[in-house]
């Protein structure tokens, strides 16, 4: 009987999460190399909101798209997950690869870890995304327009990419595990 009993409880737990998951998701399906991206990298992320104060579900969502979910020759060949150019002060590994212009030189890491940490510093450092700073740290919306109004990418469509990406794998979520983390220290 307690057994039996436990089951159901059990069951309607189950069921209540499988509706309110299925209610809460668009009807697009995820994609399974994304999901894996996420599981794979969203701890790095979380860490670095709590180091930067950039959103872990932006920083996810940014290399997701950048990245093609971790399987873009910059990623895979140079751990770029982000798209960053070498820029001038760049003194570290370089790679060439054709983006807005042929043959242009990309930064290379030695890891994936490397390439979020430098992520969160270039933003960090230029003076062009300083007034993100000033944002809520869970306002994702401020900073996927904001990352475009900046300057970080060309697409027009940018921030809706990016914000189709939080909504749909809710990577909005991250953002609460690092503010709660931080919080109950």
């Amino acid at each position: 009987m307690i057994a039996t009993r436990s089951r159901t409880i059990l069951l309607s737990g189950l069921l209540c999460l499988c509706v309110s998951y299925t209610v809460a998701q668009p009807a697009e399906k995820p994609n399974p190399r994304v999901m894996d991206y996420i599981v794979r990298f969203s701890s790095i992320a979380i860490e670095e909101m709590k180091r930067s104060g950039i959103p872990a579900s932006i920083t996810l969502a940014q290399g997701i798209a950048e990245s093609g979910a971790g399987s873009s020759r910059l990623a895979v060949e140079a751990n770029n997950h982000f798209g960053i150019k070498c820029k001038k002060e760049w003194t570290g590994l370089t790679i060439r690869h054709t983006d807005d212009f042929k043959n242009e030189c990309f930064r290379k890491y030695e890891s994936a870890l490397e390439s979020y940490r430098d992520h969160s510093d270039f933003l960090r450092t230029r003076p062009h995304y300083a007034f993100l700073f000033q944002l809520d740290p869970s306002d994702y919306k401020g900073w996927a327009y904001g990352l475009k109004r900046a300057g970080y990418a060309t697409s027009p469509r940018y921030p809706e990419a990016l914000l189709q990406l939080i909504e749909t794998y809710s990577l909005y979520q991250y953002d609460q595990a690092a503010v709660s983390v931080s919080g109950s220290k």
